[in-house]
């Protein structure tokens, strides 16, 4: 296309579209397209350069410039050009493309070694045992936090609300109690102490709403007439105690076990937290305390030995409850005198109840967004309440002045009193085969005795017009609030406090280390009979030992051409 110098000088200089600075390649290929060797390509392309430069030569008048366009004429050119770029690069890149070679190398290696050392430590039982430690000791760390308040990982997910506790730990409402109970915060989802709180508030409520209930006439009658020929006044007295005790006994018992139930419900369900609290933070920190992945024996054994001692931690707690409670339903509590000082036959139990029900509440700051059951409302269903009034009602008609003493000749005596007998009446009838003690010449002080303490019927001398069933009936429901205070405020919480929390804080890893460690090589070595886990930690050694060899390879093969460059 082009004969003069002119024509192919301005055609090689690009001028005018490329700039001054840019050197463009000029290539020429094979016209045959047909499939041919590579040798016979590179001859093809040899010969067109040929072509193309004697044509420049001798086919233009004037020649070219070939001092200035020659280098950038023809294929063999272009990859002169190339090549030597390449190797400008090589030697640019060569030091830090060596040291990264021989760092990934090095990082290889390690987890080999590490890998290895694993596959021996299947075998190492003092390898497995330092490892199987630390990681028990971590997870009774992690339950410890958790206990003393956490919000990792989040309660939202791995908390659960009060109606969840009831319906996964099987145990369902409180026996005994007709009320629905919902202790504050009951929506919100909780795990560890609070949860525990919750729980211990819940009791605390639960206890409360449960009042002493009601006695047939027969069961009041068999325990007060065994104390007729006892003599003295305590008969009223002790007959209400008995009635109380064996309340207390028969409703609050079940109580406390459902407690010491629900608690452990609670405790239980940290282990799994505290295996995800350990996961993240061992991730977190980018280590590990005892890497025990894929020893699927040790893991149960683990979860069955942490689940054994919080059953027997229930299990203590509810000896000492009962223990507690054996104690405080005593004929020879203390609870029973400090009534007897503070009240007397017409006293309220309702107060107890109102004071202490108040109290539960008071410690406890409602975070939900529902409001709770008021007390009206748990009060609604209870029964038996004595009334609160103490004040002994008048019959009308008969004061003080009409109850001058009688003459000794209108006096009678009963042998053995009635439960339905009242207490103001000067002659008592106790049936057709009554034996009637006439009372002889005597002085007032004898009468008065006689009149105040010869019969069980008349407690402290206070005559009403009242039975002994409800006087009885009522200084019972008074000694059943007493033993429910005293159990609830003095005893139990502070009891299951320490017999919970405390062995979970401060024993629970030395507990596993008796359950899991301390044991013979070959018990031990039980757990960890994995064919799966060594599977896993072969298939990966392989994997990186094929990784190696493609690394080292690299390696030796840039190493060669950094020597050549």
């Amino acid at each position: 296309e082009f004969s003069d110098r002119w024509e192919v000088d301005r055609y090689l200089s690009t001028s005018g579209y490329l700039g001054e600075t840019t050197r463009p390649f000029f290539v020429a290929l094979p016209k045959d397209r047909s499939t041919v060797s590579n040798d016979e390509f590179r001859r093809q392309i040899s010969q067109v350069d040929s072509e193309v430069l004697g044509h420049l030569h001798d086919g233009i008048k004037g020649g070219y410039d070939e001092e200035k366009f020659k280098p950038y004429i023809g294929f063999c050119s272009l990859r002169e050009y190339l090549e030597s770029e390449l190797q400008k690069r090589y030697k640019e890149a060569a030091p830090a493309t060596l040291a990264l070679l021989e760092q990934r190398c090095s990082e290889v290696n390690i987890e080999l070694e590490r890998l290895d050392s694993k596959i021996q430590a299947t075998s190492d039982v003092s390898h497995l045992r330092k490892s199987a430690m630390m990681h028990a000791a971590s997870i009774s760390n992690q339950v410890g936090v958790l206990i003393d308040g956490a919000a990792d990982p989040a309660p939202e997910q791995w908390g659960k609300t009060t109606e969840e506790e009831r319906s996964e730990s099987g145990i369902g409402s409180w026996p005994g109690v007709t009320v629905d109970i919902k202790p504050a915060n009951a929506i919100l989802r909780l795990y560890g102490g609070a949860a525990f709180e919750r729980v211990m508030h819940e009791f605390r409520c639960a206890a409360y709403s449960i009042e002493c209930p009601p006695v047939s006439r027969e069961k009041v009658a068999n325990i007060l007439l065994a104390h007729a020929g006892r003599g003295g006044g305590r008969g009223v007295a002790e007959a209400a105690a008995e009635i109380a005790r064996t309340a207390a006994r028969s409703w609050l018992a079940p109580l406390l076990d459902t407690a010491c139930d629900r608690l452990a419900f609670v405790l239980g369900n940290l282990f799994d937290i505290a295996i995800e609290r350990n996961r993240s933070r061992e991730s977190e920190y980018g280590r590990k305390t005892g890497d025990m992945e894929g020893y699927v024996g040790f893991h149960a054994a683990l979860r069955h030995a942490y689940n054994s001692i919080i059953k027997d931690l229930a299990k203590q707690c509810k000896q000492l409850v009962r223990h507690h409670l054996d104690s405080v339903t005593s004929p020879y509590s203390q609870v029973f005198y400090e009534n007897d000082f503070h009240g007397s036959f017409g006293s309220s139990a309702n107060s107890y109840f109102r004071h202490n029900q108040a109290s539960a509440g008071s410690i406890w700051f409602e975070l939900s967004d529902c409001e709770q059951v008021s007390h009206d409302e748990r009060m609604r269903d209870q029964e038996n309440i004595p009334p609160e009034n103490n004040a002994r009602q008048k019959t009308p008609g008969k004061g003080t002045e009409a109850r001058d003493v009688h003459r000794e000749s209108q006096m009678t005596v009963p042998e053995t009193p009635s439960p339905d007998q009242p207490c103001d009446g000067v002659k008592v009838d106790v049936g057709p085969r009554k034996r009637i003690a006439r009372i002889g010449n005597r002085n007032p002080e004898q009468l008065m005795k006689v009149h105040n303490g010869g019969s069980l019927l008349f407690g402290n001398g206070d005559c009403g017009s009242r039975s002994a069933y409800t006087e009885i009936c009522s200084l019972a429901a008074q000694h059943f609030a007493g033993i429910r205070e005293v159990l609830v405020e003095r005893s139990v919480t502070s009891t299951l406090n320490s017999g919970f929390l405390t062995p979970c804080r401060d024993r629970l890893v030395v507990e596993l280390g008796l359950d899991l460690f301390a044991v013979n090589d070959e018990k031990f070595m039980d757990m960890f009979v994995s064919p799966a886990a060594i599977e896993v930690l072969q298939h990966k050694r392989q994997s990186l030992q094929n990784r190696q060899k493609v690394l080292q390879s690299c390696l030796t093969e840039f190493k060669n051409v950094a020597r050549s460059l």
